[in-house]
This record gives structure tokens, sequence and C-alpha cells, in this order.
């Protein structure tokens, strides 16, 4: 149809202005705190419960009794509850490494071998009365420091002596001399007269003479009487024959837990097994198409029924191939750097992106470059390098999660928070303030109590980390269990920000994965409440009150307050949980930890204008080196505008105005390369006081109009 009028008329257009406007990227919750297993450090994003459980695991034995962690507990809540992206952050204490496949054997076959070895640094000179022990098997071989010989004591085995006279001091080097004469003598097994000892004053070096895993496990101890203290254990000592090693795995999930390597007994169970850890399986091997498949299973299963979590087919050893076992599985690693500065980052290494939830491959021991010649035929130099059927477990993966007494629930103190201290968080912390690799709008530390001392640190970092980035809140527990309402309103007089909120009392909640009824700092279930907040309505309602901030999975608080105490709370700046009958424990309170009185005050407007934000710096961020031009401050206004207004439409706002143009783009603006918006907003508020007034009136009165 025309466009335009030539002559006298009404001419109708279309401006279709009912386009969906895109929708910013939508962040979830983080959470910092302890796992079962997983990466330490590494931040990781799960999307379900079960997803968690596989990577984190949920609870741990610790003497007879089963725990989980509260960064367990806060996930469970958290999906219960609707949220779907939970980016969480293992933190630890000490090193945690990850375990490494046992040998994927080939039909090469190698020589050499590797000796066994072990050294240590000895604390001191050995003195009068010190003995030195070498064990092997069931035999001991003891070495005395003394002029005093005393052959009735030598219920251990053979004794030798070592003067402590001026031509020979009781050094480490003397030692170790003795033990070579010793165990080179006609008194020494055949076993053992391998054993070489090497030393310098202070380091004393063991080193089995041949090749071989028949020296493994010869311990060297030192003390005297009945204490002994094992400084040496030979390791590492390898055969001399065998298959090659095809390639090697290392699972993604660090610490000791990640090791399987035991025996499998009659029905092809491990007894380290569990399944938390995992075991390998090499199945369909194939050297006429150099292929085969890796299956990984779960730790705790048998050879009858296996319990498979990843199958990976057809994969190749040759590097130039699509089906190259690195390129399909992954072999990237990140490590932290930086530790203990502010400036934490992670680096990665690797080539191939991790495709495997469980592993990667750590390295390619017989590549297969070019495996087929140029008739398609596999060239033979190559055929043996197919690993054949077989199964295997991982090991070597060190670091504990039972470092320190275990105050998992309401004992947290100061040096013992789940077994770590507040220090072990810091580098997570700090990591997580990385705006640019990390999106979220909600993070919370359970575990970590303001008024405990070296907490507040971290918390305070959290804080100052938190309005750095701008687009997230943080749920606060200010106090330990059993603690006052005038201790809580003390701790929070201490803090004036908007973007954390405090809650109180602890709650009891059921921990699904052990059963048993905990008490837990309601920071581990505010992103519960947040996530059900923001799957019924919005996130600029208020996360509280009767429809939606009910605590459905908790079962009570730690006190019914009374309407003294909330009122005592709130004007406190801390949010009562409430406990009313009929209705449960529900959150009673939205307000920031900000002092000052201004809309910043009340969480729902501190998270409107995060959801602001995000989107606006979304759009943002696509014209930044754009021209400075009419058409490009356009563009902004019309993504911004429309979903603005989406957000008053959803009653996020009462109105609003964006300018950009040439009133604050001006000449002078553009020439230092800059561009101006203003974004004026009035956020709705929340009706928190109701006053109901019931005038009786006598008979006959007319009600007002």
């Amino acid at each position: 149809m025309a466009e335009t009028l030539i002559s006298p008329g009404v001419l109708a257009r279309e401006n279709d202005q009912s386009q969906i406007t895109s929708q910013p990227v939508q962040a979830g919750a983080a959470i910092i705190g302890p796992t079962v297993k997983g990466q330490v450090e590494i931040p990781r994003l799960v999307t379900s419960y079960s997803e968690y459980a596989a990577y984190f695991g949920d609870k741990f034995a610790s003497g007879s009794d089963e725990y989980s962690f509260l960064t367990s507990i806060s996930a469970q809540n958290y999906f219960a509850n609707g949220g779907t992206s939970l980016l969480v952050t293992r933190v630890a204490s000490g090193s945690f490494t990850a375990a490494t496949s046992s040998t994927i054997a080939n039909n090469e076959t190698v020589t050499g071998g590797v000796q066994a070895s072990g050294s240590a640094t000895l604390a001191a000179a050995f003195g009068d009365g010190t003995e030195a022990r070498i064990t092997y098997g069931s035999t001991v071989y003891r070495f005395i420091a003394s002029g005093d010989p005393i052959p009735q004591d030598d219920v251990d085995g053979n004794l030798y002596f070592f003067s402590t006279g001026s031509t020979a001091a009781a050094t480490a080097t003397n030692l170790a001399a003795e033990i070579n004469a010793a165990l080179s003598g006609s008194q020494a097994s055949a076993s053992v007269d391998l054993l070489i000892a090497n030393a310098s004053t202070a380091d004393v070096e063991l080193t089995a003479s041949a090749v071989g895993t028949a020296y493994n496990g010869i311990t060297l101890a030192t003390g005297s009487a009945s204490s002994f203290a094992t400084i040496i254990t030979l390791a590492n000592g390898e055969n001399g024959v065998g298959n090659s090693n095809t390639f090697t795995l290392e699972t993604l999930g660090q610490g000791t837990i990640m090791n399987s390597t035991s025996t499998e007994n009659s029905k092809g169970a491990l007894a380290s097994g569990s399944a938390d850890n995992l075991r390998w399986e090499i199945t369909n091997s194939n050297t006429s198409s150099g292929v085969f498949s890796l299956i990984i299973r779960q730790g705790n299963d048998t050879t009858k029924a296996k319990s498979v979590v990843e199958t990976w087919t057809n994969l190749s050893l040759d590097p130039k191939a699509s089906n190259y076992i690195e390129r399909v599985i992954g072999n990237q690693t990140q490590t932290l750097q930086g530790s203990g500065t502010t400036d934490v980052y992670l680096q990665t290494s690797g080539s191939f992106p991790n495709a495997s939830r469980y592993v990667r491959v750590k390295s390619v021991d017989a590549k297969t470059p070019n495996y087929f010649d140029n008739s398609g035929i596999a060239k033979a130099q190559y055929t043996a390098s197919i690993p054949t059927a077989q199964s295997g477990t991982f090991g070597d993966g060190a670091g504990s999660i039972l470092t320190g007494t275990g105050k998992y629930y309401q004992d947290i103190t100061d040096g013992d928070t789940q077994g770590l201290k507040a220090g072990n968080y810091t580098d997570a912390i700090n990591l997580m303030a990385n705006q640019d690799d990390f999106q979220y709008n909600v993070i919370s530390v359970p575990g970590l109590i303001y008024a405990n001392g070296t907490h507040a640190t971290e918390l305070n970092t959290l804080i100052e980390n938190t309005e750095g980035r701008g687009d997230a809140i943080i749920p606060l527990d200010l106090q330990n269990y059993a603690s006052t309402v005038t201790g809580v309103v003390t701790q929070a007089g201490n803090l004036d920000t908007s973007y954390a909120a405090a809650y109180w009392p602890w709650v009891q909640v059921t921990d699904n994965a052990t059963g048993q009824l905990v008490w837990v700092p309601a920071s581990t279930m505010m992103p519960g409440v947040y996530a059900n907040n923001d799957r019924s309505a919005e996130a600029w309602f208020a996360p509280a009150g009767i429809n939606r901030g009910g605590m459905g999975r908790v079962n009570q608080a730690e006190r019914k307050l009374t309407q003294a105490n909330r009122d005592a709370l709130y004007v406190g700046k801390v949010n009562p949980i409430a406990t009313f009958p009929g209705r449960g424990v529900v959150v009673f309170g939205q307000k920031t930890l900000q002092t000052q009185a201004s809309a910043l005050d009340r969480v729902n407007v501190r998270r409107l204008l995060i959801e602001l934000k995000s989107y606006i710096s979304q759009v943002s961020d696509n014209l930044v080196f754009e021209q400075n031009t009419a058409a490009t401050r356009n563009l902004f206004l019309s993504q911004v505008n429309p979903y603005l207004e989406s957000v008053q439409q959803r009653q996020g706002l009462y109105a609003f105005k964006v300018v950009m143009d040439e009133s604050n783009n001006g000449p002078d603006v553009i020439d230092r390369n800059e561009m101006k918006g203003a974004i004026y907003i009035q956020p709705t508020k929340t009706a928190e006081f109701i006053y109901l007034d019931f005038n009786i009136l006598p008979t006959g009165a007319e009600f007002p109009a």
C-alpha cells in the first residue's frame, strides 16, 4: 500500500512497537563454603541439586556420625524453592590435589623401571640413646646412638651401634654410614642389603639400589624408648618390565575422597570404592580402526552391576583425528593465581575444553599420529598402542575435609567453622569479586558469623567487594546460635550498607542427605527465600511476609519472637524470622543494613536496582566503541525504554524517565569520548505497616461518605 499522500486524504499506517524486548542475562545465586568433594576455589555453575550432589557431594562421615556442610543444605533449599542456577565455590584448608588413573596398559612393553626412594630433613642431630629403626616387612633393624650396648634389649631383630665419640659424631652422615655398613654385612637380609643410604649433616635419603616395587614400604623411624615417628617411607618403585601406559586420566574433583585404589574382591567391588569416587574401564578396543571406548563408573559399583556415569565411544590416540581423546573429553585445568592477595584470578592451561563432568585427560603417552597408511590400513608401529580391555582405579589424590574439630552446625566458633577458619574463605571471596567472569545477584557464605572475630574481617571484605560490583545482595548472619535480641542488634549497628541484609534467629531444618534435624544460621535458607520470591513474583517484590516469605522447609525457629522482639529487631536493621500459628515460620522483614533512611534501606528496592543496572549495563556494553551519534543514543533508548515500561507494568516502578540526547551529550562530552545517560526512577514501595481503624457508631448514625 502507499506510504505517502500525494492528494488530500487520510493514510493509516502501522508502527509495530509490540516486539518483545530482549531480557537480561539472568544471574542466579552464588555460595561460598566447604563441600565434600569437587575442585577447590574453582567456581562451578550447577542447575539442579542432583548435579550439585554429583559434583560436590552431599554427606560425609565423621566419627560414627554423618554430617552435611551448610553449603549442601543451602543448595538443597535453594533448588527446592525454584532456584535455577547456583554458582558454587568450594573452600578448604590445606593442599588438595586430584586423583590420577592407574596404569591404562596396552601391548607395548617397557624396560627400565624406577627405584623406590624417600628423603627427610632431620630436626636435630642424634644424641645419646636416640634410636633409628628400619622396618622391612616383619624385620626391624635398629641403630642406637650409644656407647653402652645393651644386647639383652635386642627384641626386635638385628641390633647395631655407632659411637658418639669424637671420631664418630652422632650426625645424620654417620647414621647413613652405619646403616650402609650394617645392611651390607652378613647379618643383613638379602632383601634389605640392596638399600643404600646417603646423607649430609641435615638430610637423610634412602634409595633402593634395584628397581621394582619390592622395596616400596621400607620405613625409617627415629625416636627412643617406645616413642617412634616415621620420617621416611620408600615409595614409587616400579617394576622393570611391563606394559606401557597409554594415557592418564585425572579427576576433576580433589582430595583423598577421590581415591579408589584397592583390589577387587570376588564380586568385582573395590574396598576403597565409594559413591564419591570413580573407576575407569576400557572396552571395544579395535586395533584395525584404532578406536576404543572409555567408561567412567561410580567407585562403589561391582563388575556385574556397573554404575556408569559417563561413556565415551570411538576414541582415538591420533592427535590429528577429530575423535582424539583429548579433543573429545578435554584436558583443561584451572589453577588459582595470586593467592593471599586481592588480585586473585584463575589461569587455564590445556588446549581442549572439558566435556566430561568428572575427569580430564592429563596426558597421552602413546600417541598415534596418522594411524593409517595411504591404503587405509593401520600402521604396524601403532597397533600395539591401543589400550586393551581392562578396568582400573584412581589414586594419589591429597587433601582431607576433616581438618578441624568438626563444628558443623550450631557449634561454630571463631577458630572453627565446619572444620575451617575464616581465612580459608579469603581467596574465594576475592575471586568472586570479578564481575566479568562471575554473574550472580545473591551471594552467601553460611558458616561465617559477623560476631566471631576474624569472621568479621572476611565478611567486611565480601561487603566491600559486593558494593564494588553493585549487582548482588548478601544475606548476612550476625550472631551464633543461642544469642540475644540485644546482641544481634548491637552487631547490626556496626554495619552500614544497602548491599547486605541480616536475618535472625537461627532455624531448624531436616537435612535430606542425613535425615537429621539440624540448626542452621538464617543465611543458609535465605537464597531459597529469594528464589521463591522471584519464581512467584519479581525481584522487586519484598521477599518477606506470608505470601513470599514463608520458609516451608523450616521446622521451627530457634525462638518464637514476640511483637516486642520483632519491633526491637526491625528498628535495629535486623529482619525477624517470625513464627505464626497456622502459618509456620516466616521472614517478616525486608530491611537492608543501610543506616540512613531512604528507598535503598529496603531489600526489594536494592534488588530492583540490581535488576535494572544489570540489564542496562548489558545494553551499554554493546555500545562501547560505537560512534557517538544520535543514532547510537537512540538505539540505547529504543532498548531501555521498553524494558523499563515492562518493569513498570510488573509493578516495579511508579514512573521513570531516560535522558540520553544533546542535553547531556554536548560537544565537550563528546570530545572527551564519553556518552552520558540519565535514568530517573520512582521505585514502588511496599505496604509494611497497615493500620485498620474500626469505628463504632451509634444506631442511626450516618456512615461517612
